[in-house]
């Protein structure tokens, strides 16, 4: 239990590493490129790993991902890494909202009060509403986008196996990036953002969904997306040592209702499963 606490919390802290990470290296470099080379690679490896998977829902999901990380990556041109870190995360929130539109699952009130109290931890970190910039506003589609792609994920996993959605879904994302950029006019690419396409294809990608498909099933959804609160703080804390960016006390207060929004809504999800769970053992017994 304990090695598969620590390797989601390792994960937790490979994808909140990623954001000072690419804000260093995307000066200057097309995002939508940087992400298409990002995911080109993360194919070829999958595809040698994985084979090429159900084309059908890998595309739908490649597409909402192909849109998320483009958001977050131009966002994070704009706005700071620390506040995109916390920013993204709020896709915790944003589940129970696509999970009862796709699914009919009714919202609780813990979700409820979860979802306002995010909203206000987000108008507070991004410094109001004169604070909000274009990049935060990119970064919350982003946040959106990563939430409808969970719920998905959750729906065609039940159809499929879940390795069978990865090839496809990053080659979609790697085309569609790329057509982007034929737009965007921008083809510079530098050796350190090579590095970092590298890493983040390698770890962040391959290596982080291959923890959590490993490791979630042991530790349960519910908890595993408890743990995956770190990654927001783990952002904030290596942007801290890598670019030094701070926090004002107010923007500090808002990343701070931002993980209790996140843990609200975390902690329901653990309780229905409890719920669910000693029922089933209930019914057993009966049975017996």
């Amino acid at each position: 239990m304990l090695k598969a606490l620590f390797s989601l919390l390792f994960v937790a802290f490979i994808w909140g590493s990623t954001f000072p990470i690419q804000k260093i290296v995307l000066v200057g470099v097309s995002p939508t490129f940087y992400i298409a080379v990002r995911f080109f690679i993360a194919a070829l490896v999958s595809y040698f790993l994985f084979g090429k998977g159900n084309v059908k829902y890998g595309s739908i999901l490649g597409t909402l991902l192909g849109i998320a990380y483009t958001t977050q990556t131009w966002g994070l041109t704009i706005t700071t890494s620390t506040k995109s870190g916390f920013i993204t995360s709020m896709y915790i929130v944003f589940v129970p909202v696509f999970a009862y539109l796709l699914e009919r699952e009714i919202p609780t009130i813990f979700q409820i009060v979860s979802f306002f109290v995010a909203s206000l931890g987000l108008y507070m970190i991004s410094g109001g509403i004169k604070g909000f910039n274009f990049g935060d506003f990119l970064t919350l589609i982003c946040a959106v986008s990563f939430a409808l792609h969970v719920v998905l994920i959750t729906m065609f996993s039940k159809r499929v196996k879940e390795v069978d959605l990865l090839f496809p879904q990053f080659l979609v994302v790697g085309i569609l990036n790329l057509i982007l950029n034929v737009f965007w006019k921008n083809w510079n690419f530098t050796l350190p953002a090579l590095g970092s396409a590298v890493f983040t294809a390698l770890a962040a990608t391959i290596l982080a969904i291959y923890l959590q498909a490993k490791y979630q099933k042991a530790l349960g959804n519910n908890v595993s997306a408890i743990v995956f609160l770190g990654e927001p703080v783990f952002a904030a804390v290596v942007s801290y040592f890598m670019l030094g960016e701070t926090m004002a006390g107010k923007q500090l207060l808002g990343a701070i209702l931002l993980l209790i929004s996140m843990v609200f809504s975390s902690l329901e999800r653990v309780k229905i499963v409890r719920e669910a769970n000693q029922k089933g053992r209930d019914e057993c017994e009966d049975s017996l």
